[in-house]
């Protein structure tokens, strides 16, 4: 089996995530077809990934000089979810640069092992003001590698 195969198949699993938060779906996420649209996946990722870092690595998202904005993203689909499924959203750091972070996510219906979609967001910090991009501030680098963690294959 590739890497790549290899690496895809260990996002699918619980224990390859850090770091997890309950969201409850709402009847408006569904779309005409029953399930949750694709979309709001992503609001999900977003949401989880921007409440670790403003509880844990101190985000002030009003005020502090340096934001993430968000600059390539992904996910993969493997289970249909619905209204009113309660979800387990995992996250782990999957690398960290000088300005830059990839996250990896994966969203889990309540008690399951297997992931029903998981995908990866990246932020470039950039200064509030001009849009450059900046060092990771140090209060959230350390909030970022208490997460970091390359899957595992076992």
């Amino acid at each position: 089996m590739s890497e790549k195969n290899t690496t895809k198949q260990a996002n699918e699993y619980r224990d390859n995530y850090l770091y997890f938060e309950e969201i409850t779906t709402r009847w408006m996420d569904n779309d005409a077809y029953g399930h949750v649209n694709n979309v709001t996946y992503y609001s999900y990722f977003d949401t989880v990934t921007n409440s670790y870092l403003m509880s844990v690595g101190g985000l002030d998202i009003e005020h502090d000089p340096v934001i993430g904005f968000i600059v390539n993203s992904g996910c993969n689909y493997k289970i249909p979810i619905a209204f009113p499924d309660v979800l387990d959203v995992g996250l782990r750091v999957e690398h960290i640069g000088n300005s830059s972070v990839q996250y990896g996510l994966a969203i889990f219906k309540k008690g399951q092992a297997q992931a029903a979609a998981f995908g990866h967001l990246v932020h470039v910090f950039v200064d509030r003001e001009t849009n450059k991009p900046q060092p990771i501030p140090e209060k959230i680098r350390k909030a970022l590698k208490e997460i970091f963690a390359k899957p595992s294959f076992s």
